[in-house]
């Protein structure tokens, strides 16, 4: 788990960054713009991180259930459907918090 927390947080440092540099190197833009597109590449990297994590637990664990009591089906799938689109709508809103940022 902590290996995977490393690895997103790296690369969403590394794009950023990437993006940063490319941009005080084309520009001449004062330095909060390559701030704010690090924090940019940071939400979206940490949003989608929570989300995909959130994700896979809550599948996990409805197809464990679902596995010990097949009768179960219909009880857990609606819940995880509704869990699983709220935690897409994590995401969604690192994702916006990224274009308010960069925009």
């Amino acid at each position: 788990m902590r290996k995977y927390l490393a690895s997103s947080l790296v690369m969403a440092g590394l794009s950023a960054s990437s993006i940063a540099l490319a941009e005080a190197s084309t520009t001449g833009n004062e330095s909060w713009v390559g701030l704010a597109k690090l924090g940019a590449a940071i939400a979206i990297g940490l949003g989608t991180f929570g989300a995909a994590t959130g994700q896979g637990r809550a599948s996990s664990a409805a197809m464990e259930g679902i596995a010990r009591n097949p009768t179960s089906r219909g009880d857990v799938f609606v819940p995880l459907i509704i869990a699983l689109a709220f935690m897409e709508f994590q995401a969604l809103l690192s994702f916006i918090v990224a274009l308010m940022l960069v925009g």
